[in-house]
């Protein structure tokens, strides 16, 4: 079967779920803003607020000295005691941002296509891991599982089984109770790598982990959605003495202020993570999203798969991103620590620098552009000419703006895909095979899909 059969399979579905979504009416921030905002100023909160992750940076930076925003994120975002992440709940209207998968269901049903599709690709291989990395609320896993399951003739007797990587206790028991209801238990041993595993509303077994080492090997398609901007960054400053990088350090005039201060010499993050070859005059670096790819790029080399990584970023060309959200507001990075996201937009130029060419990269492209090359117009009239009910067919069209939208989401987020070598030689020999029926795209979402 040609992958756009999968479209035209899902397209006469009409099941509407997205009166669970609720589309929350909020402009958006200037320029190249991350996150859905209501407001285009900064957030004025006193300096001196005081907050448990403040009191343990501060006692931190007086007996060692000035961190790197690197450690400052990773000490706000998943300290295990205070972190951001793993004690709040920060999606939705309530919380500090928003994302694709809650704003309409097409999303999460288009992305499901694509994984089926890479499957299809690879030969239909009985052991289908899926794979998300920081899974939110569930909302796009569970979108995902639909399509598998209204697509269960494609899908056949395949061992279909959901592997979610997820740092946040709070996230997992949103997540659990999203996708399996109450059947879901948490691990005994705190110590286990599997720390909850249970079984779908859709009758696939589902398992939690903290980091993607524990996650089995074998075929898997992976997706993450706003995940690595959200990955610790270093950012340097070009000087007369050279690259220096950019610290945090403790206000001497202010109680309780944190600042931002150059490195007076250089580091081993300024000597070792920057290209000699590098233009810009300030730059953000991202070693541990590199290191993510690097284990993805063994693992889709090896054991087959795909990565599909969708989230704010550019083509290595953009400067100082690093910034912070709090009630869908603008919030100084510096303030209150602990009580805001933390986040900076994905060069995808180093992420396809460290693959190595081991795998092919396709991307980044716009949103907007894989959601159109993915058939999003052609779903959205479906489920339209489905649904009476006046509210909820705003609701479907005011998501569509948002998600599409250049002024919005449209050309802000971007798609970034890795497969292995081998799925190119897949779809040639199957050029030979169908030469009247022509070949289908290399790799769904990346050319125009042909309904």
């Amino acid at each position: 079967m040609k992958p756009f059969m999968l479209f035209q399979r899902l397209f006469g579905a009409s099941k509407l779920v997205c009166n669970s979504r609720n589309i929350v009416p909020v402009g958006l921030c200037r320029g190249q803003w991350r996150r859905i905002c209501t407001c285009t100023t900064h957030n004025q909160e006193a300096h001196h607020c005081s907050t448990p992750v403040l009191k343990h940076l501060t006692s931190k930076i007086r007996s060692t000295g000035p961190i790197s925003v690197a450690e400052y994120m990773r000490e706000v975002l998943t300290n295990p005691v205070s972190g951001y992440y793993v004690h709040n709940d920060m999606l939705g209207a309530e919380g500090d941002f928003i994302t694709s998968p809650e704003i309409s269901q097409i999303f999460g049903e288009l992305l499901g296509i694509w994984c089926v599709s890479e499957w299809m690709a690879a030969g239909k291989p009985k052991e289908f891991q899926l794979v998300e990395f920081g899974p939110g609320r569930g909302s796009l896993a569970s979108d995902v599982l639909r399509v598998l399951k209204q697509l269960k003739s494609v899908v056949g007797e395949s061992a279909v089984s959901v592997h979610l990587v997820e740092v946040s206790p709070k996230l997992s028991e949103v997540q659990a109770q999203s996708l399996t209801g109450e059947d879901s238990k948490a691990a005994d041993n705190e110590n286990d790598p599997v720390y909850r595993r249970g079984t779908t509303k859709t009758g696939h077994p589902v398992y939690w982990y903290r980091g993607m080492e524990d996650v089995p090997r074998g075929f898997s398609i992976y997706l993450a959605h706003e995940f690595f901007d959200a990955l610790p960054i270093h950012k340097f400053q070009k000087t007369d003495k050279g690259w220096r990088e950019i610290l945090i350090d403790i206000d001497p005039e202010v109680a309780n202020k944190l600042r931002f201060v150059l490195a007076p010499s250089a580091t081993l993050a300024s000597s070792t993570l920057l290209q000699a070859d590098e233009e810009r005059e300030h730059v953000e670096v991202c070693p541990e999203g590199g290191v993510l790819v690097q284990r993805l790029t063994n693992r889709i080399s090896e054991d087959g798969g795909a990565a599909l990584i969708a989230d704010y970023g550019h083509a290595g060309d953009k400067t100082d991103t690093f910034r912070g959200f709090r009630g869908h507001k603008l919030h100084d990075v510096l303030v209150a620590p602990g009580t805001a996201d933390l986040t900076a937009d994905v060069d995808f130029r180093y992420l396809r620098r460290i693959t190595d060419e081991r795998v092919l990269t396709f991307g980044p492209i716009t949103q907007q552009q894989f959601l159109r090359n993915m058939g999003i117009d052609v779903r959205l009239q479906v489920l339209l000419r489905s649904c009476t009910d006046s509210s909820t067919r705003k609701q479907l069209v005011q998501g569509f703006d948002m998600m599409m939208n250049p002024e919005k989401m449209g050309e802000r987020f971007k798609f970034f895909a890795l497969v292995p070598h081998s799925r190119i030689a897949v779809q040639t020999r199957g050029k030979k095979a169908e030469q009247k029926g022509g070949a289908a795209p290399p790799v769904s979402g990346f050319s125009e899909l042909g309904l």
